[in-house]
This record gives C-alpha cells, sequence and structure tokens, in this order.
C-alpha cells in the first residue's frame, strides 16, 4: 500500500512491472522487488501494489477508529532519498487531531481542480500529526510502536510557503490516511 500521488503517471494496472519495491531480508540486506499497481482509491490517495517474489514480512492491519487524539504513533519511510541515501527513517509522532480531510478553502480563485473533486467526493476523516516528514515519507506506514499494527498511511506535509520551504523550514505538521480506507480499497478489490 502506498500513496496514489507516489506513482509514476505511467504507471499502469496491466501486467507489465512499471514499478520497483525495496524489502528487507531476514538476513537484514535490501531487495529490490518489480511490482505492478492493483488497484487505486485517487479520492484517499491510495494505491495498492503486488510485488513479484515471496512474500514479505507480515504486518497487522490496525483499527484506525481505535486512534485517538494524542496517541503516541510511528511512521516510516525514505526521506529525501536522493539526498540521504535509500535508508529507512523512523520517526515518532502524536495524532494532534483528527480532522476533516477536505478543507473549504478561503475564497473561490484558490479552489483547484483536485480540490473541487475531493469535496463532491464527500469529507472522510484524516489524522493530523506533529511531526516532520520530508518528501519520501509518502506512502510509508503510520503504526502502534507497541504493537506494530499499521494504523494509517502517511499522506502529505504542510508546507509554510514553497515546496523547496519543506526541506529548510519544515512545518511540523504532516497528515495520514487512517487504515480504515486501506481495509476498504483491499476489500473492493478482492
Amino acid at each position: 500500500m502506498t500513496n496514489a500521488h507516489v506513482l509514476p503517471s505511467d504507471a499502469s494496472t496491466g501486467d507489465a512491472p512499471a514499478l520497483v519495491v525495496q524489502i528487507r531480508q531476514p538476513s537484514g540486506e535490501w531487495q529490490i522487488r518489480p511490482a505492478r499497481v492493483v488497484g487505486t482509491n485517487p479520492g484517499r490517495d491510495l494505491a495498492l501494489l503486488r510485488m513479484e517474489g515471496p512474500p514479505g514480512s507480515v504486518v497487522r492491519l490496525g483499527d484506525s477508529r481505535a486512534v485517538r487524539e494524542g496517541a503516541e504513533l510511528a511512521f516510516m519511510g525514505f526521506p529525501i532519498g536522493g539526498v540521504l541515501g535509500f535508508s529507512v527513517v523512523t520517526h515518532r509522532a502524536t495524532v494532534s487531531s483528527i480532522t476533516s480531510a477536505a478543507l473549504p478553502s478561503p475564497s473561490a480563485g484558490r479552489l483547484s481542480e483536485q480540490a473541487i473533486r475531493g469535496l463532491r467526493g464527500g469529507t472522510f476523516e484524516i489524522f493530523q500529526l506533529d511531526a516532520t516528514a520530508y518528501p519520501g515519507n509518502s506512502g510509508g506506514p503510520l503504526f502502534d510502536p507497541n504493537t506494530g499494527d499499521v494504523v494509517g498511511v502517511l499522506n502529505m506535509v504542510l508546507i509554510k510557503g514553497t515546496r523547496e520551504s519543506a526541506l529548510s523550514q519544515p512545518s511540523g505538521i504532516s497528515y495520514a490516511i487512517p487504515s480504515v480506507h486501506i481495509q476498504e480499497l483491499m476489500e473492493r478489490l478482492r
């Protein structure tokens, strides 16, 4: 599972692998495997991938409906991979708020096509985290560090200025899609 927005524009749901995923082997070494898109939910910015080869390590999908404001969670990803190298990094986060993902725009002039589609599709709850995430964290798991249960997918970062300022002046506010939407996508694709 990852975010739909991290997929290349030419990624298809056909049989030819267009993507790769990295998984850690029991030996601790990383292995790169071809993957393909099985299905997406663009309204929730989710994409389900299927990787070639034997299954990787199993993670349990937790119930995001049990997550409350103030909960201590963690997320993983490959932040700024092109600069820092492709090493997985883990960050701690507190759920600051459980808020609506389709926030109204302050003026009609600032409405984008994507925002209008989101509003038509209805609002849904999203986790606001008090953690700094960077490009490369999107699509990574949000999990309970005590149980390992995945309760969401890291989705976006609040940017205070330009996209470049996310690196030099991070906001410390990130968002994650709750796992209930992961479960819905998986059930729809069965």
